[in-house]
């Protein structure tokens, strides 16, 4: 019984069959580079937004800024990648709208709601219980169970997160924040299966990214008009590195490398691996977000979340080679 969606079948119909091993390999090969690159650049919006909320931002101004400043930034690259197809945008408007809905504007409210309440990387391990949510609704919908290297892989990577998260400890841990959390999680795992479904004429990523924050965008702000979510913002300066910079410079970084450029390269991954495997190597956002916290907020790591890093690192090396058996 499959574990998952092979390469071969995330191909576009009639695909798969003519699709040689070796560049089924190179695809899985380019997935993994490209779920890197998008964890990485996923991994600054915890200190670009801690940043702005320390400032006197709330959590959903900071949301509100990050996609609509990557709707504009992404909206000449989309329009090139149209070409005029609008009947295309429009075949796909469902699922963007539900991207746009779930994969942006929750996911990125509960997370920053979360990170306003706890530290940066505790609030990521709290969103990331959504690959267990990917892995079992698999199971449960499409009759995917799980094998032996995938188990052993998501128990060591759930026991990293509460290495990292120090559950032995956690009496510090804010309860509505790991509400805000568990929210994220589940928002987390719509967005890897809305990345991951190919059809035979799928959107391209920047212009399902680009359709997604648009409607992230609206529904953020009018739930701000109509004061359902609080929000508040402030041109004071923003600490980064340890030193008193612009709010620009947190606002571009959150918009353009953690917003426009995360999304569609995350897309382009998850489309590539599937929602198991994406969802599994996007984990390494949290090992990214733990770093530049240390770097850029001082949030020092201990010595039991590098041993939970280095178990969530193993866990994926697990699930790849269930994958790629």
């Amino acid at each position: 019984m499959t574990t998952g969606w092979s390469v071969d079948d995330r191909l576009a119909p009639g695909v798969a069959a003519r699709e040689p091993r070796g560049a089924g390999r190179a695809l899985a090969g380019a997935g993994l580079t490209l779920g890197l690159l998008s964890a990485a650049a996923f991994g600054t919006s915890g200190t670009f937004g801690t940043s702005l909320i320390d400032a006197g931002w709330s959590p959903a101004a900071a949301v509100i800024a990050r996609v609509s400043v990557a709707a504009l930034v992404l909206t000449g690259p989309a329009l090139l990648q149209l070409r005029g197809r609008w009947a295309l945008l429009r075949r796909r408007a469902w699922r963007t709208i539900a991207f746009g809905l779930v994969g942006v504007a929750s996911c990125q409210v509960c997370y920053f709601n979360a990170i306003e309440r706890m530290p940066v990387g505790v609030a990521l391990l709290l969103e990331y219980l959504g690959v267990v949510l990917v892995v079992g609704w698999l199971w449960v919908r499409h009759g995917q169970r799980p094998r032996l290297l995938t188990v052993i892989g998501g128990a060591g990577a759930l026991g990293g997160l509460a290495l990292m998260l120090n559950l032995s400890g956690a009496g510090g841990v804010n309860p509505v924040g790991v509400l805000w959390g568990l929210g994220a999680a589940v928002s987390l795992a719509v967005y890897f299966f809305l990345s991951a479904k190919v059809d035979a004429d799928p959107l391209p990523p920047v212009v399902m990214t680009w359709g997604a924050m648009i409607v992230g965008a609206l529904v953020l702000g009018a739930a701000g008009l109509t004061r359902v979510l609080p929000l508040t913002a402030s041109a004071a300066d923003v600490v980064l590195f340890g030193h008193r910079v612009s709010w620009l410079v947190s606002v571009l970084g959150l918009s353009v490398l953690a917003a426009a450029f995360a999304y569609v390269v995350g897309v382009g991954a998850a489309r590539r691996l599937g929602a198991k495997l994406g969802s599994f190597v996007g984990m390494a956002e949290i090992l990214f977000a733990v770093l530049f916290a240390w770097l850029l907020l001082h949030q020092v790591p201990t010595g039991m979340q590098f041993l939970g890093g280095a178990l969530i690192l193993c866990g994926v090396v697990l699930v790849r080679l269930d994958e790629s058996s």
